[in-house]
């Protein structure tokens, strides 16, 4: 089968930049994905704290990395916009999985990231809030769950 006809309807949004796609089987306890390209391969397990034995990898983990290499990449292009050098970034990325006392679950993110040359607390502040604005996964989750920003180790927003 081609990618044209396996892969889910997108919604309308004009002028697509890009498309991952993946394939998942077996699921997150036992399974295995992999990208079209193969570029990235993952066997995909329980965390110890599920009751696995931490063989592989799982979806939080992905979506943590995933997540702080987007926000990053937002970083850049605010900083570019607001003529400031940020020199070395690093951000340190968590993604909760709770129960919703529903019988279901939900993600919780913590962005902790460090703006190395930027002294200012409140223009660092300011970096990652616009950065949070501009990032794809920040407006994908925007609302639908909880995500504590930090700036140089204050929060922010």
């Amino acid at each position: 089968m081609t990618d044209a006809v396996k892969r889910p309807k997108l919604g309308s949004m004009p002028n697509p930049i890009y498309t991952a796609t993946a394939t998942v089987t077996g699921g997150r306890a036992e399974g295995h994905g992999r990208t079209s390209d193969g570029n990235l391969d993952v066997q995909l397990r329980l965390p110890k704290e599920m009751g696995g034995e931490e063989q592989g990898t799982n979806p939080e983990q992905l979506f943590a990395v995933g997540w702080a290499a987007c926000f990053e990449g937002a970083l850049g292009s605010v900083a570019r916009r607001q003529e400031v050098e940020l020199a070395e970034v690093s951000i340190d990325s968590a993604i909760t999985l709770s129960p919703n006392g529903t019988r279901g679950f939900v993600l919780s993110a913590a962005l902790d990231v460090t703006l190395s040359n930027i002294t200012d607390a409140d223009q660092a502040k300011a970096i990652v809030v616009a950065a949070h604005q501009v990032c794809p996964y920040s407006n994908a989750t925007r609302g639908n769950i909880e995500v504590a920003l930090t700036a140089n180790g204050q929060p922010a927003g």
